[in-house]
């Protein structure tokens, strides 16, 4: 029995993270595509920016829902329908021929973003209270579906067309959720008991706690700012370092697999050293490499007795590699230990306080790339993006900070108050 419980929850983890995969795979793939689009019609810039960030607000937005209905009507159904739902406007994408198509498509499409605040639910009510980190760990490896997009993606455009690439893209999640059904089980726990309907006011109410909010916060910038960075690094490349496109995506690699590969580590470290230690860990290690990423280059002249000196600072393309990759590595840890915090505190509301705090990661996935073009513009540095980064990341271990330190001070206040309780309690009954 125990043998057959533990190969479901393989199956489970294994299914949802594939699912999951395949749906962060389908997120990303109008930046590819747009760029045939752009062509076509002509685009301005604007226009190409509004296309390819539609699907990412759309996904940030609907997670939070989509966690209220996975704990209304379970996970296991939805996931096959979202499988199936955005089939629809992928297989729509060869019919058609008008900005406002694509647009309205690449709404619809946006839903499949959804599915991290479904999955993150689903995994967990399959998992050990021990292995949960490790679980949505793996589960969260699914970011790699945004890789997948950068090499698949282009090979079936050069192949056989872009209006091609959707219409497999379309098949593969048809098939998906075919298997996803016949592979996957109910959840064990529930089965036989009849499921809780919350209120929406019921649903909705840990998300006054403070708390949900911080977690938010962290995940802005481990999760909006990994986004946002895959995003705005190539370009960087590009215009910094004077590369070629083929180059800038091949380093951008360099960040965006391990960022997706290390969240499973990070969620096993969450579980054996505790969520809250990894997650100021990452902090620290970004903070250090932000520090060094923030500096523009700079030349500096010393005026000497009989000669001026000159010093030119500028990162090399190796060293700044380096350091984007290690902080890749970090916020893939961070991105686990996130998920594990919420968990800690909320174990039995995953789907609407997981989706919130998801939400707000996405969401920063949008607008981070929008305000590094704005601060960009504004001061004329191109690392200034580094310096909002470190801005961010200074907030957030400034709120950590505070957070914890309001936390110990309760507890230190109710263990204090439970004590003199108990010691009054006690010289009642001596003096009985």
């Amino acid at each position: 029995m125990i043998v057959n419980s533990n190969q479901q929850q393989i199956s489970a983890i294994a299914m949802a993270t594939l699912a999951f995969s395949a749906c962060f795979a389908v997120w990303t793939l109008v930046s590819v595509i747009g760029l045939q689009i752009k062509h076509e019609l002509g685009l301005s810039e604007t226009q190409f920016g509004v296309l390819v960030a539609t699907p990412i607000l759309t996904g940030a937005l609907l997670r939070l829902p989509m966690g209220i209905l996975a704990e209304r009507w379970g996970s296991r159904i939805l996931i096959v329908a979202l499988l199936m739902f955005v089939s629809v406007p992928l297989f729509l994408f060869s019919y058609a021929s008008t900005f406002n198509h694509y647009l309205l498509l690449g709404l619809c499409v946006g839903v499949s973003g959804s599915m991290f605040s479904i999955g993150i639910h689903f995994v967990s009510s399959r998992s050990s209270e021990r292995s949960q980190g490790m679980a949505m760990g793996i589960f969260g490896a699914g970011n790699l579906g945004a890789a997948v997009t950068n090499l698949i993606a282009p090979l079936i455009i050069i192949a056989y067309g872009w209006r091609m690439a959707p219409t497999v893209y379309g098949v593969v999640l048809l098939l998906l959720a075919f298997l996803f059904w016949i592979l996957t089980d109910e959840d064990q726990k529930s089965i036989g008991k009849p499921r809780r309907v919350y209120r929406l006011s019921e649903q909705l109410k840990p998300l006054a706690d403070a708390r949900v909010w911080r977690f938010g916060l962290y995940y802005f910038f481990v999760f909006g700012g990994y986004i946002a960075l895959a995003l705005w690094l190539p370009d960087y490349y590009v215009s910094h370092y004077d590369l070629d496109i083929q180059t800038a995506s091949f380093l951008t690699l360099m960040f965006t697999l391990p960022g997706a590969l290390t969240r499973i580590l990070g969620g096993w470290s969450a579980d054996q050293l505790g969520a809250r230690h990894v997650n100021w860990s990452v902090f620290w290690v970004c903070l250090v490499c932000l520090f060094f990423l923030s500096y523009p280059p700079t030349t500096m002249t010393v005026h000497g007795i009989r000669e001026d000196t000159t010093f030119v600072i500028d990162m090399p393309v190796w060293l700044f590699t380096v350091l984007v990759m290690v902080m890749g590595v970090a916020m893939g840890f961070g991105k686990a230990s996130v998920f594990r915090l919420v968990y800690d505190y909320y174990p039995e509301r995953m789907g609407v306080v997981g989706g919130m705090v998801g939400m707000l990661g996405a969401i920063g996935g949008f607008v981070l790339p929008i305000l590094f073009g704005l601060v960009a513009d504004t001061m004329g540095v191109r690392s200034s993006c580094f310096m909002l980064l470190y801005g961010v990341l200074a907030v957030c271990m400034c709120v950590m900070y505070y957070g914890i330190s309001v936390e110990e001070r309760r507890s230190r206040l109710q263990e204090a108050i439970r004590n003199n309780f108990l010691k009054e309690d006690s010289d009642i009954t001596s003096s009985r």
